[in-house]
């Protein structure tokens, strides 16, 4: 075997660049004093601490941001059979306190096409407003059968 001696094996300083051996990470110009050196586990768990507080403050604000929106109130009239789907009329209305937008999802319970549906994003509602959207839903055929709708409740 020709393995070469670890003490041959040299790696940079972390801080300036100079060759040092793989057991250390600072050279003895940037660790004067031969404190210590900083472990892989410190380095990591820092790095794991940040992620995490990240994580933790962009969840905080986009629970901020969305305070208020909804809850939407909806009713969707009847199928009706159109060439390539079913047509109905959805009427939203924003019960909350602040302006956005509800996604909603269409779905039947009839045998044979149950498991189906199909998502419906509304523009932007106003508190207390009503937005009426009429829609030709593909993801049903063409056949009329029972719908019905949920906005996040």
């Amino acid at each position: 075997m020709n393995e070469t001696p670890v003490r041959n094996q040299m790696q940079a300083c972390v801080r300036c660049g100079a060759p040092v051996s793989l057991q250390t990470a600072l050279c003895e110009r940037c660790n004067p004093l031969g404190l210590a050196q900083p472990a892989a586990s410190q380095a990591h768990g820092t790095v794991f601490l940040g992620i995490g507080a990240a994580v933790l403050l962009l969840a905080s604000l986009a629970g901020s941001a969305s305070r208020g929106i909804g809850p939407f109130t909806v009713a969707m009239s009847a199928a009706d059979s159109v060439p390539g789907g079913l047509a109905v009329a959805i009427t939203i209305t924003n019960t909350g306190a602040t302006a956005g937008s509800a996604t909603c999802q269409v779905t039947t319970s009839e045998i044979g096409s149950a498991g189906l549906s199909e998502i419906i994003s509304t523009p932007r509602i106003e508190p207390g407003a009503t937005a009426t959207l009429d829609r030709q839903l593909k993801s049903f055929g063409s056949d009329p059968i029972p719908l019905e709708i949920s906005c996040g409740d």
